[in-house]
């Protein structure tokens, strides 16, 4: 329907002496704004426009839809819409999970007296901020100019509105109060215990001014009180938070100290927003603020049953700070000059050792006849033992990196510590480390697999795998005619989500004290002594993480191919480290009977490999790293842009440390010293 007929009807209805409260002919309106395609900004643009244009020309039209707004926002409650939409409640994670998947499934009862179930109809398409956040700030200014809506006006048509305004600016404050004597907020800010809170002053300072706003509406001679020291202590409070946040970079943070902090963050923003709009002194704002307050509830609204928003805006802060830890692990994994290079190799060499003998065990398991679980049992106890005694000996899987440098390389861009051109050099110096670190796995777990394979012959003089077996593992290198491509991606993800696993542990181990706790324990200081229980416990503290890693790593890659057995999926994983074992086992087990098709094919498939491997752990590790810092894209493509130049005037750089230290490489701060 047109915007000129709903405009005509709208004028009929005006004319009743009564009150419009059916909203109908106002969803039709939002309706006809709304483009054909969501993605359409330009005709919702001409829509409002057009909209903008019969109200400045048809006085009567103007004037009906004024009163009709009204009505509908008068005659009903406006300060739940204010104070809960947009504002993550303070409720649980899991009950707020749970809660918005039963709404997805069973919709809330809809209350036509609450102005924030209306404004749900208003926008019931779950993508109209699309077009709402697209159209410009200065046409949807326009439409309200056109319109005459002035918040701060207390007349008898808006007195109903502004006495709603500020009751949600009264409930803000106590809220915001509220949160700030939590016991979290306080033990990772004593001061506000030691200070007077900011957190409780403001309340003392919204209370002085909405009484003082009160005796101001009732006589106009009184002298109403200005906002200023309302925004100072709100700065004030601000300034906590941060150091709140900058605390849980060092100890650790929970996801119920992440949702009070985002609950404090966004309930102080929208305080301001409407203080700004009741205070009559500050009319050039108000218009702006409206339409970003108009903006914000409607994407709130259209996302309040989302699982998706409510898992991130929940657990932001705490991708961070799991990221941070990986970072700064990150750090460790990264060959800077000529001697770190080496290092690096012979860090490699020692793992690609230990990883011949992991895949000898997993032949020999395969050997024996058991059910899917006990097989997975086994793996997972191999690969997840073989994996920590890896970092037992300070030794590095090279497909182990990615997660921790991709974290690195993403808060070297959010923290600004160096300029892009710096920060190319890091990511060379990152990309030589990770090819080291291959070349150093692959040289000797092949030799080793190789070696373990004539003694096993010589031995028992049976091959370790026999012909048929061996035909097998070649196949299962083979990037055309089996799946290893896809399943080398699947082991990527296992390495993504070690990462996660042991950034969320060693937040755990910091936030939650580990170390201090188990020295509390009288049993076990007896039995170990206290030098070897604060030498334990230390450990424990700077490596639950890594420790944690390795152990879920190894548990996904022996699980995910029993689990494919167990539900006839065609998933197993695929890493370059172990098929490289598994090579030598078949040019073993086939008497070197292999023509060079097969050679080449598996050497590919090999390659092929590592680098889905590498490829996608590094993707998934960056995307969440770079998410979780609220990076642009802009910046993402410029740093491509930039490495892209820097591979094809030095690409020697990329695999061979410099000769000599260099000005221009990024020098990363020591490890510490655990």
């Amino acid at each position: 329907m047109s915007i000129d007929s709903i405009l005509e009807r709208i004028v009929l209805a005006n004319r009743e002496q009564h009150p419009h409260r059916d909203i109908s002919l106002l969803r039709e309106l939002v309706a006809a704004l709304r483009p054909a395609r969501i993605e359409d900004v330009a005709q919702a643009t001409d829509n409002i426009r057009a909209l903008c244009y019969v109200l400045k020309h048809d006085r009567s039209s103007k004037i009906a839809l004024g009163r009709y707004l009204a009505n509908v926002m008068v005659t009903r409650k406006l300060l739940h819409l204010l104070t809960d939409t947009g504002i993550t409640q303070n409720k649980g994670f899991w009950g707020a999970a749970w809660q918005a998947l039963a709404d997805k499934i069973l919709p809330p009862l809809i209350n036509d007296d609450y102005l924030r179930d209306v404004f749900g109809q208003l926008f019931c398409n779950v993508k109209d901020h699309v077009w709402v956040n697209g159209v410009h700030d200065l046409v949807w200014l326009d439409l309200f100019h056109s319109l005459g809506f002035r918040i701060a006006q207390p007349r008898v048509a808006y007195g109903a509105i502004l006495h709603e305004t500020l009751s949600a600016i009264h409930v803000l404050s106590y809220r915001i109060s509220a949160i700030g004597l939590e016991s979290e907020l306080v033990r990772n800010y004593p001061s506000i215990e030691r200070f007077e809170s900011p957190f409780l002053r403001q309340n003392d300072e919204i209370n002085s001014y909405l009484s003082s706003y009160g005796a101001w509406l009732s006589d106009k001679k009184h002298v109403r009180d200005d906002a200023a020291s309302i925004d100072v202590l709100l700065i004030q409070c601000e300034d906590v938070i941060i150091k709140i946040r900058r605390t849980a970079a060092v100890q650790g943070v929970s996801v119920s100290l992440t949702r009070l902090l985002l609950c404090l963050t966004q309930s102080i923003d929208r305080m301001r927003k409407l203080l700004k709009l009741t205070d009559t002194r500050c009319t050039r704002d108000a218009a702006p603020i409206s339409v970003k307050l108009l903006k914000e509830l409607v994407q709130a609204d259209n996302k309040r049953h989302s699982l998706r928003q409510l898992i991130r805006s929940n657990t932001e802060l705490l991708a961070l700070q799991m990221t941070d830890r990986a970072g700064k692990s990150g750090e460790h994994y990264v060959a800077n000059n000529r001697k770190e290079w080496l290092t690096m190799l012979y860090s490699t060499m020692g793992a690609g050792f230990i990883v011949g003998f992991m895949a000898l065990i997993k032949v020999l398991f395969s050997k024996l006849v058991l059910a899917p679980f006990t097989y997975a049992f086994l793996y997972s106890l191999n690969y997840s033992a073989g994996f920590i005694f890896i970092h037992v000996m300070h030794f590095t899987i090279a497909t182990k990196q990615p997660a921790m440098t991709a974290a690195l390389i993403a808060s070297s861009i959010d923290k600004g510590k160096q300029k892009l051109e710096e920060l190319v050099e890091l990511v060379v110096s990152v990309l030589r480390s990770q090819f080291i670190a291959i070349i150093g796995n692959v040289a000797i777990s092949l030799p080793t697999a190789y070696a373990l394979a004539w003694a096993w012959y010589g031995v028992f003089g049976t091959h370790l795998a026999n012909p048929d077996k061996a035909r097998h593992l070649l196949h299962e290198l083979d990037p055309i005619a089996s799946l290893s491509i896809f399943h080398a991606a699947i082991a990527g993800v296992c390495l993504f989500l070690a990462g996660l696993i042991s950034g969320y542990f060693d937040n755990t181990a910091s936030y939650a004290n580990v170390p201090a706790r188990l020295r509390q324990l009288a049993w076990l200081k007896r039995l170990l002594g206290e030098q070897r229980l604060l030498a334990m416990t230390t450990y424990i503290g700077n490596n639950l993480g890594a420790l944690s890693g390795n152990l879920f790593f190894g548990i996904m890659l022996g699980s995910i191919g029993q689990i494919g057995v167990v539900f006839g999926l065609p998933i197993d994983i695929r890493h370059i480290t172990f098929s490289s074992a598994n090579f030598s086992f078949a040019l073993v087990g086939l008497d070197h009977q292999m023509s060079w098709q097969v050679v080449t094919t598996s050497l590919v498939g090999i390659l092929l490999i590592g680098l889905v491997n590498l490829g996608v752990s590094f993707s998934l590790a960056l995307m969440v790293a770079l998410r979780s810092r609220r990076i642009s894209l802009d910046q993402e493509k410029t740093l491509s842009k930039l490495i892209l130049k820097r591979f094809f005037s030095r690409p020697r750089d990329f695999f061979l440390p410099p000769k000599a230290d260099s000005a221009e490489t990024p020098r990363l701060p020591p490890p510490p010293h655990h």
